[in-house]
């Protein structure tokens, strides 16, 4: 079986992108809301441990598209004439936008997922990766894709996005401008699932490495056009659209060919909410886990910068700092995805 990789990825610090996003905020008339506020774009290098982590424990897979708007991460000059290089493909976004165009400049990690599938000579088996989730350990194929049946990791919860409560909570939000700031993960999740068809539960996603069929994504945007049309059209992000990952596992769970397995879970690290004794506890714990194989690493530039340097140790210890790759170490930062959720 052929697995390609696809990472997202965004310079926020390229003054071309800050200019296109500060273009686009003018042309509509509106301030800087939450979705683009600079810390969902900004640096602190994780691309170069995404890339790393990969090369180290997944070397099976068969291609790895880095998806980014004109723009190239630094790490790939230096894999330039090693084995690794032939790998690695940049994917612009007028790629996976070709036919929708008026989409772009697009600042929304959502509206870029939704378009993953149409990456020209994507594997049919592809894993997304959010450029702050990295591997710490080896994984295999089949910790992705086993017997035919794509692997999915979380559990289930009750549908809660829809009733009579959820309409007066979001009244109250809208009320207190909170919607146009805060667009939730689980909100998004729950209407994923009823797309997918799953009217009174859904399979709450953890925040690890997204393992998709191209083709399944493909056969659905074939019969609801207009979703791709609609979902990819926002250029920032909004709490009407749906995660195309979050729909396409659900499709996978309707036709049985989804299996359940949580033995391999994701540490989640957000240094700039935790505090660091917390953030010090996960990254102990994980080290005396085997089955801690991936870790997510959220805003990783905002943390205290004693807690930063912790962190970006405790990466380089697990993931490598060398990898025989010349100053690939916590210092050679290239930029950060849209964040994702």
């Amino acid at each position: 079986m052929n697995i390609d990789a696809v990472i997202t990825w965004v310079d926020g610090a390229d003054p071309a992108h800050r200019q296109r996003l500060d273009a686009y905020l003018a042309g509509i008339g509106k301030s800087r809301p939450a979705s683009a506020e600079r810390t969902r774009f900004n640096d602190a290098g994780e691309i170069d441990w995404c890339v790393r982590s990969i090369l180290r424990f997944a070397p099976w897979f068969r291609r790895i598209h880095i998806v980014a708007d004109g723009q190239r991460p630094r790490i790939l000059e230096r894999l330039a004439g090693t084995p690794h290089a032939g790998r690695f493909r940049v994917v612009d976004h007028a790629e996976i936008f070709r036919g929708h165009e008026h989409a772009l400049p697009t600042f929304n990690s959502r509206s870029i997922i939704t378009m993953l599938w149409r990456i020209e000579d994507l594997a049919e088996h592809f894993v997304y990766f959010n450029d702050d989730m990295f591997l710490l350990r080896e994984v295999a194929p089949e910790d992705f894709f086993r017997d035919g049946k794509v692997v999915q990791r979380g559990y289930w919860r009750p549908q809660t996005g829809h009733g009579a409560f959820a309409r007066l909570a979001s009244w109250i939000k809208h009320k207190r401008g909170i919607a146009e700031t805060r667009v939730g993960n689980l909100e998004s999740q729950q209407l994923s699932a009823r797309l997918a068809g799953f009217e009174d539960r859904y399979y709450r996603h953890y925040h690890n490495p997204y393992p998709l069929r191209r083709s399944t994504l493909e056969a659905f945007f074939a019969e609801h056009p207009e979703m791709l049309e609609g979902n990819a059209g926002y250029r920032l992000r909004s709490s009407e659209q749906f995660k195309a990952e979050v729909v396409a596992s659900h499709l996978e769970l309707a036709s049985d060919n989804a299996h359940l397995d949580n033995r391999l879970h994701v540490v989640q690290l957000k240094p700039s909410e935790q505090l660091p004794m917390r953030v010090r506890r996960k990254m102990r714990k994980a080290d005396a886990d085997p089955n801690a194989a991936f870790v997510c690493v959220q805003s990783l530039e905002m943390a205290p910068e004693p807690v930063q340097r912790e962190i970006a140790a405790w990466l380089d210890r697990r993931i490598g700092a060398d990898l025989a790759l010349p100053g690939a170490g916590a210092q050679s930062s290239t930029g950060d995805v849209a964040r994702g959720d």
